[in-house]
């Protein structure tokens, strides 16, 4: 029995808005013409899959995921564009509207991938959820970077590298007059 009334809503409305900022962050990011706020978006899709890691009974990997992606990728895309050169203004936008077959195709691409995800996803039998398999301690996660998951510790340091030569390449002009 548990002891918090209404728990099992919370714990839902929790998963809800943790999903929601993924796929609403990750949109922002994808639709949006500016940079900054496209980051920004990168920043809050992030933060909504550190807390569906959570969920899934990880609270390092979460941490690893807002540390590393929100703290140390999204930063240095920020300082790139603070060091990168102003936009110059850009004359009146012609905008072309999309062809409707494309977005048609698209649409229906991406409805058919969904409700394949969903069909598999309500049909699998799924197993017991997963234990953890430490017990949380400093000790133990050191050990498990170190051995078990040493190949996803050093990608992501090569995410990182990644990320400083993006934001080398976007600030390589620097700010100088003319």
């Amino acid at each position: 029995m548990n002891s918090f009334p209404f728990l099992d809503w919370v714990i839902l409305i929790l998963f809800l808005v943790f999903a929601a900022a993924t796929v609403g962050g990750a949109l922002i990011a994808v639709n949006t013409l500016r940079i900054i706020r496209s980051v920004c978006g990168l920043a809050m899709s992030c933060i909504g899959l550190g807390g569906l890691f959570y969920f899934l009974n990880s609270p390092f990997l979460a941490l690893m995921e807002i540390l590393i992606y929100v703290g140390a990728v999204c930063v240095t895309i920020i300082f790139a564009v603070m060091l990168a050169e102003p936009d110059e203004p850009t004359p009146e936008k012609t905008t072309k509207p999309y062809p409707v077959f494309g977005v048609l195709a698209g649409g229906l691409v991406g409805f058919g991938i969904f409700y394949a995800l969903v069909r598999l996803t309500v049909t699998t039998v799924w197993p017991n959820p997963a234990a953890r398999l430490n017990d949380g301690s400093v000790k133990a996660i050191g050990e498990a970077l170190l051995t078990t998951y040493s190949l996803p510790f050093e990608l992501i340091s090569l995410v990182l590298l990644v990320a400083i030569l993006g934001a080398l390449v976007i600030a390589r002009g620097g700010r100088h007059k003319e």
